[in-house]
C-alpha cells in the first residue's frame, strides 16, 4: 500500500477502483444527439466504469472439453479422481522388492542371500524381485532395497548387507490422492500441474468456461495493415496486433477484425451483428466531427458512459447492443488503447472467462529512487523501472514515449485523481509486468 506518502491507496478488487469522481458520469440513452454534451470535462470516475463491468458481465456458460484443450482455461465446476493415486502399492525407486522381515540381521559379516525370480507370481521366502521405479510391488513383499544396497550376481541371486524397513521406498495406494477427492475447484485456472494431476487421477474431460469471443472492430481512416503498403500519410494499425494479443493473455478469443475506416454505416453494421459476447470498438472516440463511435454506439444501443478520469485514455466509453453485449470504446492512439483495455475492456473479457477481473499483474509497495510528479485532477498511470535494493524510477511517460514506454518498463504507478504525485522515498504501490 502506498504508506509513506500518505496518498489514497487505489485497489484492484475487480479492476482498478477510485475512490471519488472528478465530475458527474455523462450517461446517454440511445440517441445520437446527445454525444454532443460530453466534454472534458464531464468524466465518469473509475469505479463507475468498473460498477458498469460487474453489472453487465457476467461469467459465461461452459463447454466440456478433453482434458489435452484444457490448459489455461478456467474449471467451471468443482473435478474429483476418478481413482486413487498411486492406484495400488508402487516402487519409488529401482531396485528388489522383498520381505522386510527377512532381512532382520543382514550384515556385512552376515549378507541375506536371496534367489531373484520373475514378477509373475508372488515370490516365494526366501525369494526377490528386480522392479523399476513406478512398477506395481508384488504381492507379498512390502519393501524395495535400493540397487547401491544390493550386490546382484551373475547366477541369479543377490545378496542384501543390511536390514530394510517394512515400506522402505514403497508408495502406498493412495497417498497422494483418493478416488473421489477434489482435485481442482470452481473456478481454478487450469496450470500445467492441474492437467497432470487430473490426467493422473484418470479425468479425461471436464466442463471449463467458454472463452468470451471478442469482436475489434476499427475505425481508422488511414490505417494499413502490418505488411500492406502504406498509402501518403497512413500508419501501420499496432491496435490490432496489440488487442489480440492482450485478448489471448486474457483467456479469450478474437474474431476477425472489421475495419470500417470511419464509415458509419459500417460501424453500425458491425456493432450488432450478432455472435460475440464482447465488441471492442478501437478509434473516433474523441469529439472531433469524425469521431463517430459514441453517436454511431448510441443511436444502435445504449452508450451508457463516455469519458473517463484517467489520463493516458480519457475519451474511452462504454454501452451495450441489443441483446446484451457489452461494447467498449477504445481510443486509437496504441498506448491509450492499451489502458483502456487494461483498465476495462480487459476487465470484461477477464469476468466473463471466469478469471479474476483485477489487472492481471503481481503488485507490490516498492520505494522511488526520485519524485514521481502527476497533475491534481485525474488517474495517471505513470511507467517506472527496477533500481537495486527494491527502489523504482519513473521513465518517459506513455504521452511522449507511447507504447516504447511499456518495452522500457518494468511495471506502472498508479496515481489516483487526489493527488499530485509523490515525494523521493516514498513507498508507492507498483504493478510489476512478467508477474
Amino acid at each position: 500500500m502506498i504508506s509513506r506518502a500518505g496518498a489514497r491507496q487505489l485497489s484492484t478488487g475487480s479492476c482498478l477502483r477510485q475512490g471519488r469522481t472528478v465530475q458527474r458520469a455523462c450517461v446517454y440513452r440511445g440517441t445520437a444527439e446527445a454525444t454532443a454534451e460530453m466534454t472534458g470535462t464531464m468524466r465518469s470516475g473509475v469505479n463507475e466504469v468498473t460498477e458498469w463491468i460487474e453489472q453487465h458481465v457476467r461469467r459465461l456458460d461452459s463447454e466440456r472439453v478433453p482434458l489435452a484443450d484444457a490448459a489455461g482455461r478456467v474449471a467451471a465446476a468443482a473435478v474429483a479422481a476418478v481413482v486413487r493415486v498411486p492406484p495400488a502399492d508402487r516402487a519409488a525407486a529401482d531396485g528388489v522388492a522383498l520381505r522386510a522381515d527377512e532381512t532382520i540381521g543382514a550384515s556385512g559379516y552376515n549378507p541375506l542371500e536371496l534367489r531373484l525370480v520373475s514378477s509373475g507370481a508372488p515370490p516365494a521366502r526366501g525369494s526377490a524381485v528386480i522392479i523399476a521405479a513406478g512398477d506395481r510391488l508384488p504381492a507379498g513383499t512390502d519393501a524395495v532395497a535400493a540397487l547401491d544396497q544390493v550386490q546382484i550376481g551373475v547366477d541369479g541371486r543377490c545378496e542384501i548387507a543390511e536390514p530394510v524397513g517394512s515400506g522402505n521406498l514403497v508408495e502406498r495406494a493412495g497417498t497422494h490422492v483418493e478416488a473421489g477427492a477434489p482435485l481442482v475447484g470452481s473456478g481454478q485456472r487450469l496450470d500445467a500441474y492441474a492437467i497432470g494431476a487430473l490426467a493422473a487421477s484418470g479425468v479425461d474431460a471436464l466442463r471449463v468456461v467458454r472463452r468470451p469471443l471478442v469482436r475489434l472492430v476499427l475505425t481508422g481512416r488511414a490505417l494499413a495493415e502490418p505488411g500492406r503498403p502504406l498509402a501518403a500519410g497512413g500508419v501501420y494499425d499496432a491496435d490490432g496486433a496489440l488487442l489480440e494479443a492482450l485478448i489471448a493473455r486474457d483467456g479469450g478469443q478474437a474474431g476477425p477484425a472489421r475495419w470500417t475506416a470511419g464509415d458509419r454505416a459500417a460501424l453500425a453494421a458491425a456493432l450488432v451483428d450478432d455472435g460475440a459476447d464482447i465488441v471492442l470498438v478501437v478509434g473516433g472516440t474523441g469529439p472531433g466531427a469524425d469521431d463517430a463511435s459514441a453517436a454511431t454506439l448510441a443511436s444502435v444501443g445504449e452508450l451508457a458512459i463516455h469519458g473517463v478520469a484517467v489520463r493516458q485514455c480519457e475519451t474511452a466509453g462504454v454501452g451495450v447492443v441489443p441483446p446484451a453485449t457489452s461494447v467498449f470504446l477504445l481510443p486509437g492512439a496504441p498506448a491509450a488503447c492499451l489502458w483502456a483495455y487494461e483498465l476495462f475492456a480487459g476487465c470484461a473479457v477477464r469476468r466473463a472467462g471466469g478469471r479474476p477481473a483485477a489487472l492481471p499483474f503481481r503488485a507490490r509497495p516498492m520505494a522511488l529512487d526520485r519524485k514521481l510528479v502527476s497533475a491534481i485532477g485525474m488517474v495517471d498511470i505513470c511507467p517506472v523501472v527496477c533500481r537495486a535494493e527494491g527502489r523504482i524510477e519513473p521513465i518517459t511517460p506513455f504521452a511522449e514515449a507511447g507504447l516504447a514506454a511499456a518495452l522500457r518498463a518494468d511495471g506502472i504507478v498508479i496515481v489516483p485523481e487526489g493527488s499530485e504525485g509523490y515525494a523521493r522515498d516514498s513507498e508507492v504501490l507498483v504493478y510489476l509486468f512478467g508477474e
